[in-house]
């Protein structure tokens, strides 16, 4: 007994453990502990040195199966970042005109900031496609391709606050670091072009609410984090930062790359799963294959006149461009937002402020569309529009002029990628405060977009903290009439 209570002693004391910091260290001690005759065991045989070896070998983002057949092979997220209206884009509600400047009937829900009196919405609707689905003037381009897209008229956030509804439309939780929903589709999925990032985000002039957090990684590993571009740059060099060194060849960055990587590797050799440094790795030799890769895929000048035409020389025109030249060279997901900050966020002036971005987004998004259809890559493309949550039917005080926020009852839509199209799913009440029928939460949302990427939510999971994390948590249902 006591020789062999020395060898297992000797075994471990020859053991080469991982550095740690406090962090790592207060995070594994609850199972590391128990490890560590298995790990003695399994140096002994060889195991443990195999395993690492056949992990280090295979990219993050190698492309991988997911749970049964897919109907969408990539997702573009078109993100109305502050809070589109519902009741002046999606969601008609005349009941709104009868009440123009009076207290609705009944109590008002919580709001924000303090609202009053109902306000009808300046716009027109009319209905388009063989389905008859009413849309705003606003959107009346978008609006011909109505027949593809199902309308979700009964969108349920959480909070009126736009910072933790941001997360949670981006990350399944309004309060806690969790990995977006790209750096989910990526680690599930791989990406199927490996000189370009899996997930990448488009938004101009600097960062919207809560910046990077919307498109984090957080305990996934670092490779599946979004790729940020600040899209109002058009030089390649600007567009994505220190994309190329001017004063080293190509082939003398191979070498100190090389270098770089043995280096770096012998360092991870010795520090068990140590995400950072792996992440660092991966960075380093994405960016290296990018510079040959993203010079093509970001020329827009390749187009033909007709294309460039059709999507117009505007920013969210040059955006979605660019958005079917990476589909197209097989980047995984996509996030377009409206601008920096909350661009929708028409507390006053909405009238105004709604007609111009909506006159940004309509016209590209239409031949967004038409060219997807052309080329073939609709159907394996999912698109989501919407924001964080919708505004409220009644106006904020003191005018008749904007609307606060509104988390109760919203709109957002779906299309391609095998969603049922021609259809509008749930509704909100009279006056289009509230989802009462099929409501549809954020959560719900989510479980039923990864059931078009072929994946049953509750089992996309990542083990992390000693629980299996996923992006709907503990909750969220899919919703099987979107679903063709």
């Amino acid at each position: 007994m006591l020789s062999n209570s020395s060898n297992l002693k000797s075994k471990i004391s020859n053991l080469q453990l991982p550095l740690l910091s406090r962090r790592d260290m207060l995070t594994r001690c609850g199972t590391g502990f128990g490890m560590l005759g298995l790990t003695a065991l399994m140096a002994d045989e060889g195991l443990l040195a195999a395993e690492e070896k056949n992990s280090a070998a295979v990219s993050p983002l190698a492309p991988k199966r997911p749970h049964f057949a897919a109907k969408a092979k990539h997702v573009v997220h078109l993100f109305m970042n502050g809070g589109p209206s519902q009741v002046d884009t999606f969601d008609p509600k005349p009941a709104l005109d009868k009440y123009h400047g009076q207290k609705l009937p009944g109590e008002n829900l919580r709001t924000e900031r303090k609202t009053g009196h109902a306000m009808r919405s300046p716009f027109k609707f009319q209905k388009y496609g063989a389905s008859g689905i009413e849309v705003s003037e606003l959107f009346a381009k978008t609006a011909a391709h109505i027949d593809d897209m199902a309308i979700i008229r009964s969108m349920q956030a959480d909070v009126p606050n736009h910072e933790p509804s941001l997360m949670l439309m981006n990350c399944g939780d309004a309060r806690l670091p969790r990995p977006s929903f790209g750096a989910w589709a990526t680690y599930g999925l791989g990406t199927e072009n490996q000189n370009l990032p899996g997930f990448l985000v488009m938004c101009s002039g600097g960062y919207p609410i809560v910046s990077t957090q919307n498109w984090r990684a957080a305990f996934l590993p670092g490779a599946y984090q979004g790729t940020y571009l600040d899209t109002q740059h058009k030089e390649l060099d600007k567009l994505i930062a220190n994309i190329k060194n001017a004063g080293i060849p190509l082939a003398d960055q191979r070498k100190q790359l090389d270098l770089v990587r043995a280096l770096n590797e012998k360092h991870a050799a010795e520090r068990q799963q140590a995400p950072l440094l792996e992440a660092r790795i991966e960075s380093f030799e994405l960016a290296f294959r990018m510079q040959t890769e993203a010079a093509d895929a970001f020329d827009i000048t390749r187009e033909t006149k007709e294309t460039l035409a059709a999507y117009g020389d505007t920013l969210h025109g040059r955006e979605l461009l660019i958005t079917r030249r990476l589909i197209e060279r097989g980047v995984r997901f996509i996030q377009v937002w409206s601008g920096a900050g909350q661009p929708w966020d028409n507390h006053d002036g909405l009238e105004a402020n709604h007609k111009n971005l909506a006159a940004s987004w309509d016209g590209p998004i239409a031949a967004f569309m038409t060219d997807l259809k052309q080329r073939g890559l609709f159907d394996e493309t999912l698109i989501l529009w919407g924001g964080e949550f919708g505004r409220t039917p009644v106006a904020e005080l003191p005018a008749l002029s904007g609307r606060d926020h509104n988390h109760y009852g919203f709109t957002c839509w779906l299309a391609g990628g095998g969603v049922k199209g021609g259809i509008v799913h749930g509704s909100t009440d009279d006056f289009g405060f509230a989802a009462v029928d099929k409501p549809v939460h954020v959560h719900d949302l989510h479980a039923t977009m990864l059931r078009l990427l072929g994946f049953d939510h509750t089992r996309l999971t990542y083990r992390y903290a000693g629980r299996d994390f996923r992006l709907t948590d503990v909750h969220g249902n899919v919703v099987p009439e979107l679903i063709a």
